[in-house]
């Protein structure tokens, strides 16, 4: 049999001319470009289709109505601030700012941005939400013909009627549109009515400094006032100016001499909610920023109005706080009398652990005598009211003392005013109050006493940075947790507000679950319901760690500097007082709330921040007077009719739990004693008080406990990485002043 050759494959089978394959790729080419014309041809249909919708700006914009928790309406807001100008009227560099943050190439562009729209497209499939991006034009168009609403044919609706607006109207007639239509915050629409709110002048008196501010604020107005702002959205507002003016510059619209002279504007105090007095005023305020920094609805959309908001405010209860800060507090100040009185500020936040609900508030006394909401406001230092945190930081990082020894309720620390901490590069020995030594003492005892010396060291045997970071877990603010202030973060040297030490102190009292209150309850508009953030999270330290922490505080209250805040139910809390005497704060619980009152020295003029000595006829302000007198007040008032609760307590540690006489003594260092004595005295170095004694008895006092002397220690754990350093010296430093009782009308 011959051989047989097997028949390779070969190229004919498309032909040996290639004709197949020439078919396929004129089928591929034609189906292409079929596409595109029929693409085209769809474009152009739309295009010619798609008319000029009438203006909505004014006439879609509602009120607003809010309720308090039992479904009473008490505000509803919707004045429109608006007064349309001319571009003649608004000068050509507040102009080019505009441009320079929103849309760089708007006079030369066809009005949309498609990379930015197929962005928006893509954002809004992912459920992503708002995305910006988009021209001034197609702003405008948005703001000025359609909706806020994030769809798909919103979208398609704003490209073909920006490019027919971009052909039918010069650039000049689309930037006042702009300019005139824009939310700035504040309740300002428009270039006008936000020269007025921000700056007071009429908008042809605006500089480009100030131009280029209105023209950041566009990006985020609640974020970025920088009047209202936490310090991460005032840095934010800040930067995006520095863009502003560095945009203006790249595009010639300012030149380099100019931009480097220029300084922030900064704005006017707010004049609050048009319409809106008094506590009302601080609600609509927290609720609308509440809205819009969590992004359940924009700022533009909540402007539009037509949204029923129900707040979580208790009118009993918020009743109740008003009257406790009458009685205890502005009744007894007298301006007249003493001009201090009239520099005085309280603000407080009371919340339910339960449900995260802030069930009263109390901002000051309201606009138009008050704008800032003492609430809220995060300026001033929280002072010891800080310590719980450390020391919860030690029990959750099974931290110890730098000679070996497990940090608990019973550790023994030297409580030596002054006494310069180890284990850091950084020379700091805060004072104790009036200098006064403690000796031997348990982190119990110091806790009960605020005793700075203790806590200062503890700081440093825990770890900066992971006292930092409880604090964070626990919902301080990143960015004021106060790692950068070295050991003295353990005396609560960064700003908080009392609605963030509520917080704090409510994840305490919820068994260290996550609490992040919340005054919306809330929002609907037709049957639009927009999720709302749980206010309750996950664990954020373990429930061992949150009841010790609330176990020690107990005695805070039964024989410390908080006796003032005595209950028939169980009380924990902490007293706070800031350097200088600026601000004092009391911050506790029961089982079912947690109260944080503070008071702030602002002077009544300029107002910066002054010291609180002779408010009220008192020698010197602290946590345990007028704040825990007030927190007293309220809380009975507010838990009238309910009966007394306790603590539900898995912990071994503190006060609430052990006898007045513990089975074994607590673990101590084997150091031979270098302090003189045991017992608390004054330093020799310093001049004895002339002060009353500390030891008023309190109102119906708790039991007091006996402390085990030992040999003093004289360090703590291991050493970390420091901080920067505040300033404080050996023997300096931070004075915080809790003690209710150095005078009497403090007890």
């Amino acid at each position: 049999m011959g051989s047989r050759s097997k028949a390779k494959p070969t190229k004919g089978r498309v032909g040996a001319n290639g004709r197949p394959r020439r078919r396929w790729l004129r089928w591929v080419l034609g189906s292409t470009l079929g596409v595109l014309l029929l693409g085209m041809a769809a474009f152009v249909y739309l295009y010619e289709t798609v008319q000029l919708p009438k203006a909505n700006a004014s006439a879609t914009l509602q009120a607003n109505v809010y309720k308090t928790a039992d479904g009473k309406v008490i505000a509803r807001s919707g004045t429109v601030n608006r007064e349309n100008v001319d571009i003649s009227q608004i000068p050509a560099g507040v102009q080019h700012a505009f441009v320079a943050a929103e849309n760089k190439t708007f006079y030369t562009d066809s009005g949309v941005d498609v990379q930015g729209m197929a962005r928006g497209v893509y954002n809004t499939l992912t459920g992503k939400g708002a995305q910006g991006g988009s021209t001034i034009t197609q702003q405008y168009v948005k703001n000025y013909y359609l909706s806020q609403q994030q769809t798909i044919s919103r979208k398609f609706k704003e490209l073909f009627i920006s490019l027919k607006v971009d052909r039918e109207m010069s650039k000049d007639k689309i930037l006042e549109g702009y300019l005139n239509t824009v939310y700035f915050g504040r309740g300002a629409y428009g270039i006008q009515a936000a020269a007025q709110a921000y700056y007071g002048v009429d908008v042809s008196k605006l500089t480009v400094p100030q131009g280029a501010y209105l023209a950041a604020l566009v990006q985020a107005p609640s974020q970025y006032d920088v009047v209202t702002a936490t310090p991460e959205g005032k840095q934010l507002a800040v930067n995006r100016w520095n863009y502003v003016l560095n945009n203006m510059v790249e595009m010639h619209w300012l030149d380099q001499g100019t931009r480097g002279q220029a300084k922030f504007p900064q704005p006017i105090q707010p004049k609050g909610t048009p319409g809106q007095t008094g506590q009302t005023a601080y609600f609509i305020d927290e609720a609308d920023h509440e809205l819009t920094t969590n992004n359940v609805i924009s700022d533009q959309d909540l402007a539009a109005g037509g949204w029923t908001i129900t707040l979580t405010i208790d009118p009993t209860k918020q009743r109740a706080l008003e009257k406790a800060v009458k009685t205890e507090l502005t009744s007894q100040l007298d301006p007249k009398a003493r001009k201090v009185d009239a520099d005085v500020q309280a603000g407080a936040a009371s919340v339910d652990p339960k449900t995260g609900y802030v069930v009263a508030l109390y901002g000051g006394q309201g606009p138009p005598k008050h704008y800032m909401d003492n609430a809220t406001r995060q300026d001033y230092q929280v002072a010891s009211t800080f310590k719980p945190i450390e020391f919860a930081s030690a029990l959750e990082n099974n931290a110890q003392t730098q000679d070996g020894r497990q940090i608990t309720a019973n550790t023994i620390y030297d409580g030596t005013s002054g006494r310069v901490v180890q284990g850091t590069s950084q020379p700091f020995g805060p004072s104790n109050e009036d200098h006064v030594n403690y000796g031997n003492i348990t982190v119990q005892k110091a806790m009960d006493d605020s005793v700075n010396s203790v806590f200062a060291q503890m700081a440093v045997d825990v770890g900066l940075n992971k006292v930092a970071d409880t604090a964070v877990k626990l919902g301080m603010p990143a960015k004021t947790a106060g790692l950068h202030d070295g050991p003295a973060i353990a005396l609560g040297t960064m700003g908080g507000s009392p609605l963030e030490m509520a917080g704090i102190y409510a994840t305490l009292d919820n068994h260290g679950k996550l609490v992040t209150p919340t005054i919306v309850k809330s929002v609907e508009r037709g049957g639009q319901k927009p999720e709302l953030k749980n206010p309750i999270g996950d664990q954020a330290i373990s429930r061992s760690t949150a009841d010790t922490v609330t176990s020690v505080l107990t005695e805070v209250v039964n024989s410390g500097t908080g006796s003032a805040a005595q209950q028939d139910s169980q009380v924990a809390g902490k007293t706070g007082t800031s350097d200088s005497n600026k601000s004092a704060w009391f911050t506790g619980y029961t089982p079912d709330l947690v109260t944080s009152v503070g008071l702030f020295g602002e002077d009544a003029n300029n107002h910066n921040q002054v010291p609180l000595y002779g408010v009220g006829g008192v020698e010197r302000v602290n946590g345990g007077g007028f704040p825990a007198q007030i927190w007293g007040a309220y809380t009975r008032a507010a838990l009238s009719g309910e009966d007394p609760q306790q603590f539900d307590l898995q912990t071994d540690q503190g006060a609430a739990v052990q006898s007045d006489t513990p089975s074994t003594a607590p673990s101590v260092s084997t150091r031979p004693s270098t302090s003189p004595s045991t017992k608390p005295s004054t330093a020799p170095s310093t001049p004895p008080s002339t002060a009353p004694s500390r030891s008023v008895p309190p109102v119906n006092p708790g039991p007091s406990r006996s402390h085990v002397p030992s040999p003093p220690v004289t360090g703590g754990g291991t050493a970390s990485p420091p901080g920067t350093t505040d300033g404080s010296t050996q023997g300096g430093g931070p004075n915080n002043l809790d003690a209710p009782g150095r005078l009497p009308q403090n007890g």
